[in-house]
């Protein structure tokens, strides 16, 4: 049965060498159970629902990888995307609405369907190659940074300065010298290939803290404990408090900006997904001789559908791991693989008081270390090439999210700066429909913020 499914010998794999695979990409990606509920919680979510609501979900969109593509990769909340949603959205421009991460579902459930709609008539694939290659790759490297800087910021590495806007934390204080360390022991245990170096990391720097916090040296904050209760049970049904909470009424009063928000995660999640999945092929053979991805438009539609069950349940965009290509490198080119992955989110769901116990000093170097490998991608962007142009349009991007905390304008400052100098050059017949219509999509945007549509 599995042989006729995922088509093991023609791929030259075994089902021992699949759930192999699949279990070392739940390990290397499993963090997410840990930082999502961390991240999504600062919008006013309740931490217990996002964590039932990303393993649901996850294990759904993989699942349909698994049957649908037949590829090995697996699916969960993208990291930058749930930032944008809880920081960017929820706080920035939703901030004094009540239940702002109602509205963002609801967003987020729109982006999804409209992918579906996307995938379904291949237009995802068209908007995707429209797109200059430097600006996708100093958007990846510019979102690694905004990572990164959420992290330091949890972590209290990097924080709010009266004189100069942000400052070094202190160094007397545990938290920031617990995620050094974290930080460290996972760039070691990533050097050294060992399976699952993210998870470890973040679960020895916890279970040091709790060490630290019985022996009276550290003291978490009030009416929080380093230590799992398990009292509570697992509390699968507080995923009542998000499940099926989209606020459209807020949207039908102020569809322009809620236009906007749609757009951005649409945006974003554009590049997130398309980038991973062709570098996860590429590595595992799976392209064909032309460079093309085969059934890519199931690829996608795993994606939208994983979305669309994920804002239904209470959590943010799905979208597809790079993380990924650690069960490639050991072993998977099947279905097989994500179908492991996917069985395994869903038993992470009889630990969720584990998950929910892990402090921020202990994800953030994970946020810290993920941004890093996003940020290589600005090494493929050619400075050189003699089109300013692209170059002025990567670099916005790079410099704009973390300076604005907002991947959207990072991305908005990119594609009208690249747009602009491609007028000034007199390259103006090179922009392709495409980009014209996401510039003007953008300038909308801009005029919705200079009037503050209401």
């Amino acid at each position: 049965m599995l042989e006729k499914c995922f088509k093991l010998k023609e791929h030259g794999t075994t089902v021992k060498q699949e759930i192999i695979a699949g279990l070392t990409t739940f390990l290397t990606m499993a963090y997410i159970l840990a930082v999502n509920p961390n991240i999504l919680s600062a919008s006013g979510m309740n931490a217990n629902a996002v964590f039932v609501a990303t393993a649901i979900a996850s294990a759904i969109a993989t699942f349909l990888m698994a049957f649908l593509a037949n590829y090995p990769i697996g699916l969960s909340a993208g990291l930058g995307l749930n930032a944008y949603f809880a920081y960017t959205v929820c706080l920035g421009e939703l901030a004094g609405e009540e239940d702002p991460f109602k509205i963002a579902l609801a967003a987020v459930f729109v982006e999804g369907i409209i992918f579906i709609l996307l995938s379904a008539f291949k237009f995802r694939e068209q908007i995707i190659n429209g797109i200059p290659q430097n600006l996708k790759f100093g958007i990846s490297a510019g979102i690694g940074v905004f990572v990164a800087f959420i992290g330091m910021q949890n972590a209290g590495i990097i924080i709010a300065n009266d004189s100069t806007i942000v400052g070094l934390g202190d160094f007397s204080d545990l938290n920031m010298l617990l995620a050094l360390f974290g930080l460290i022991l996972i760039s070691a245990l990533v050097y050294h290939k060992v399976t699952g170096g993210v998870l470890i990391g973040i679960l020895v720097t916890w279970v040091l803290g709790m060490i630290l916090q019985a022996v009276g040296i550290y003291t978490p904050a009030e009416g929080t404990s380093l230590f799992p209760d398990f009292s509570q049970g697992l509390q699968l049904g507080a995923i009542s408090q998000t499940a099926f909470k989209l606020n459209f009424g807020w949207a039908a009063d102020h569809i322009i900006r809620f236009i906007a928000i749609v757009f951005s995660f649409l945006y974003v999640d554009l590049f997130d997904t398309v980038g991973t999945v062709v570098g996860i092929a590429d590595k595992a053979g799976l392209l064909d001789e032309d460079g093309n991805l085969p059934r890519v438009g199931k690829v996608f539609f795993a994606d939208a559908a994983g979305t669309t069950c994920g804002a239904l349940l209470g959590t943010s965009t799905i979208t597809s791991f790079v993380e990924s290509g650690a069960g490639v490198a050991a072993g998977g080119r099947t279905g097989l693989t994500a179908l492991t992955t996917g069985v395994m989110f869903l038993v992470s769901l009889v630990l969720s008081p584990v998950f929910l116990a892990i402090p921020s000093f202990a994800t953030a170097p994970a946020l810290i270390y993920v941004g890093m490998l996003m940020v290589f991608s600005i090494s493929k962007v050619k400075f050189d090439d003699g089109d300013l142009a692209d170059s002025v349009g990567a670099y916005l991007a790079l410099i704009m999210m973390p300076l604005s905390y907002s991947i959207a304008t990072g991305i908005m400052f990119a594609i009208i700066g690249w747009f602009v100098i491609k007028i000034i050059e007199g390259k103006i017949k090179e922009i392709s429909p495409i980009m014209w219509a996401v510039d003007i999509l953008f300038v909308l945007r801009i005029i919705a913020l200079m009037t503050d549509f209401q």
